[in-house]
């Protein structure tokens, strides 16, 4: 693989305008080498005068010797040999640049080289001031965490209350953890064995590394615990994690004194625990930031001299190495600082089982994944082919119980096909997103080698396909052969069955098929549910969004009560549409996902004053009442041109709403005045043509209502149901298409705004009226 692409795949995606730009830099080059070409200018390489080698004039040089001396670099310069020269230029404001003076600007064809080296240096001068304000802030942050440590180290002592004896002192060396010392508690006199405990041990000679940033040397010998007057200037940062403390937050101060309690030091544990991890990860990124930009810097320079055969590589790298970006140590201090501190305070004193966490294992691709969703979707394949010809060798389109199944039975199994396309469109997503380099983890802020890939939800496509057919297939068996018509109730109840099924794998608390993924999914969609009580996320508004994609398949799970609890399913009938409960909550079941979406703008613009999310609220209210009215109409016998007149008018504006806000605000396209008209500055696919392609099927796709006011099924010859099925399964196939989009432009906002880490909240919150020194 090329450097370039190399350089590019390793790159972190947010910061990828914070990089040297080696693409271009390397097009300029290429105008360097075209020039010379149209101008025969020879190489030194290459070039002979009258059959001989044409060498350098310092080659003519008296030969120096074999045994003299080194000497300093400033008696080994030439003036015939020197290309350029690199000089810091201090600024007003303390900030020096680097500029380089090109020494041969004189000759033939230089001017292409000054603009190399006056875009080389705005590279350099963009990469160190970049990696200068990351590590100013990254210090920062060690000083809270810092902070923080202490704290936490004064909780324990308060908490566990250690009796500490003689022979307790300097047990341990290097001040690991001791994980064996049983300590008495002290209020039952040393006859109990209290708890083991971790205990700091320090020696004489030893520096003090409970810092993220070290610190001073311990002078003193044995034992050192941290300060408990530490713990009079903190209070308890309250966390809106449940809906109880966001009613305790709304009652009481958004802070709490401490309460000294097992819980509360495991909490503040597992919140510092967090913050660490992500702090390292940030460092990591950082030093993998430098060290890509120095090795970009170095091979554009080594291209340099290939190109133009000179030799000015060598002056330039050397100021890149003495520069602050070469030269700076704090990344790889904290780093080591972080290391020592984490394996000693939260993996007791093991470094191994600490770095496992620090730095988790990037998810090994099996073989094994990819040879079942192929097996899976060929089996499935195969079922579509048989039942296929088992409908059209026993006519069963043709028969008299055709409408009876397609009104008591398709809406049973339909459901699985809504969320297996639901599945598959969202497997398509992480294709494309991992093909374009779209950071979908980070953004969705998946927990680091828990994410699924691609090839693991076609697996699951594939296995809920295979699942479903084949109980389509022995549903159609079962109750055509003659031999086993006498369980026709048990045949009734395989839809059920393959329902409890699902369902039982969904909420399986073991930790099989994938309960990572699974437990997130339901964790978003209870904030979805409780989304007044609970600050909103943007994983918790795109899966209400994907449901406002699957109201049929609500509707589906509405049929299965009413028919399994109200219907007579033993004669495959039901009364459902004919009771006035049923149609309520088929209106009601069709909302609520646009109501969740509406509380949740409300919401964020109560919490960010933003006027946007009041509007976003707005254009899912007429969401809501266009689906009321076209689900009114679609229950009258009688059409009245009253309700269609209404239906359709408030269907037409919510399309027009939704469309352009999908558009514009979603996508961030139609933006006249950009770089690549009509479209956005920055976009992530080569092609422009798929941005107005999606666009018109997005359009397209969102006229798929007009199906109801405007009867087309009695156009297309379609059952109602199986119509019903195609409009939300062409819904479901415009959100995936949705997805896809909104993520990139969400993406390009964090590259953007450099946002490439979470925020961690801390436990901790000191009084800054107090010391908040330690």
């Amino acid at each position: 693989m090329k450097f370039g692409k190399e350089f590019e795949a390793q790159m972190v995606q947010e910061w990828q305008e914070a990089y040297v730009d080696y693409s271009n830099l390397k097009s300029i080059l290429k105008d360097i080498l075209r020039f010379k070409q149209l101008n025969n200018a020879p190489s030194p390489m290459a070039a002979t005068v009258k059959g001989k080698l044409k060498r350098n004039a310092s080659l003519y040089r008296a030969f120096s010797g074999l045994t003299s001396r080194f000497r300093p670099d400033s008696t080994l310069k030439n003036n015939e040999d020197e290309v350029i020269l690199v000089s810091a230029v201090q600024e007003g404001d303390g900030e020096g640049d680097y500029q380089t003076m090109f020494l041969r600007s004189n000759e033939e064809g230089a001017e292409h080289e000054l603009v190399f080296f006056r875009r080389l240096d705005d590279e350099f001068n963009k990469v160190i001031k970049f990696y200068k304000k990351n590590v100013a802030e990254v210090i920062v942050e060690a000083d809270e965490l810092s902070k923080q440590m202490n704290a936490l180290i004064a909780l324990r002592i308060k908490v566990d209350n250690p009796v500490i004896g003689q022979n307790d002192v300097n047990l341990v060396p290097n001040g690991f953890s001791s994980n064996s010392s049983s300590i008495d508690h002290p209020t039952n006199g040393g006859n109990q064995a209290w708890s083991v405990i971790n205990v700091i041990k320090e020696e004489q000679k030893e520096e003090d590394n409970d810092g993220i940033n070290g610190g001073e040397g311990n002078k003193k010998e044995g034992f050192k615990a941290a300060p408990l007057e530490v713990l009079d200037h903190v209070k308890i940062n309250v966390e809106v994690g449940t809906p109880l403390s966001t009613l305790k937050a709304v009652i009481r101060s958004s802070k709490s004194d401490l309460s000294f309690s097992r819980k509360e030091l495991r909490t503040a544990e597992e919140k510092i625990t967090r913050a660490i991890v992500e702090f390292y990860r940030k460092l990591r990124l950082l030093k993998s930031y430098c060290f890509l930009n120095q090795l970009a810097f170095s091979k554009i320079m080594k291209k340099y001299d290939k190109t133009s055969s000179r030799n000015a590589s060598k002056a330039y790298l050397q100021m890149v190495d003495k520069s602050y970006f070469g030269s700076s140590d704090e990344v790889t201090t904290l780093m080591e600082s972080v290391e020592d501190t984490y394996a000693k305070h939260f993996a007791n004193g093991n470094r191994r089982k600490g770095m496992k966490k620090l730095r988790p294992q990037a998810k090994r691709e099996r073989h094994r994944i990819t040879f079942l969703y192929g097996l899976f979707s060929g089996c499935s394949i195969a079922l579509i082919v048989a039942i296929i010809l088992n409908l059209h060798a026993r006519a069963l389109l043709k028969s008299v119980e055709r409408d009876q199944y397609m009104v008591n039975i398709f809406p049973l199994y339909s459901l699985f096909g809504y969320i297996a396309l639901h599945m598959l469109m969202y497997a398509g997503n992480i294709y494309f997103w991992k093909r374009y380099r779209i950071n979908f983890p980070f953004i969705f802020g998946f927990k680091q080698g828990t994410e699924l890939g691609y090839r693991q939800l076609l697996l699951l496509t594939s296995g809920l396909s295979l699942l479903t057919l084949a109980a389509v297939i022995s549903h159609l068996d079962i109750e055509i052969d003659p031999r086993t018509q006498t369980f026709r109730t048990l045949t009734e109840l395989i839809p059920l069955f393959l329902l409890i099924l699902v369902v039982s794998i969904a909420f399986c608390p073991f930790n099989i098929i994938y309960r990572s993924s699974r437990f997130f999914l339901i964790r978003c969609a209870f904030r979805c549910v409780c989304a007044p009580l609970y600050k909103v996320t943007l994983p918790d508004f795109f899966l209400a969004d994907q449901f406002t994609s699957q109201v049929q398949a609500f509707r589906s799970l509405e049929f299965y009560i009413c028919y399994y609890v109200w219907g007579n399913f033993r004669e495959r009938s039901n009364k459902c549409e004919d009771s006035e409960v049923y149609r309520v909550f088929y209106i009601v079941v069709a909302i609520v996902p646009y109501w969740l979406r509406f509380i949740q703008c409300l919401k964020r613009l109560l919490e960010e004053k933003d006027a946007a999310h009041g509007v976003n609220g707005l254009k899912y209210l007429s969401t809501i009442a266009a689906v009321a009215l076209r689900t009114i109409y679609q229950f009258q016998k009688q059409k009245a041109t009253t309700w269609l007149v209404l239906a359709a008018a408030t269907s037409g504006m919510a399309t027009i709403f939704n469309t352009y806000w999908d558009i514009v605000i979603d996508w961030g396209l139609l933006r006249r005045k950009s770089s690549n008209p009509w479209l956005r500055d920055k976009l992530v696919l080569p092609h422009k043509v798929v941005y107005f392609l999606a666009m018109a099927l997005n359009c397209v796709l969102r006229l798929v209502w007009m199906q109801q006011v405007l009867g087309i099924q009695t156009v297309l010859f379609l059952h109602g149901t199986a119509l019903t099925a195609v409009v939300a399964s062409l819904e479901i196939i415009r959100r995936g298409i949705w997805n896809f989009f909104r993520l990139e432009n969400e993406h390009l906002n964090n590259v953007g705004k450099y946002r490439a880490f979470k925020s961690v909240p801390l436990p901790f919150c000191y009084d800054h009226n107090g010391d908040n020194s330690m």
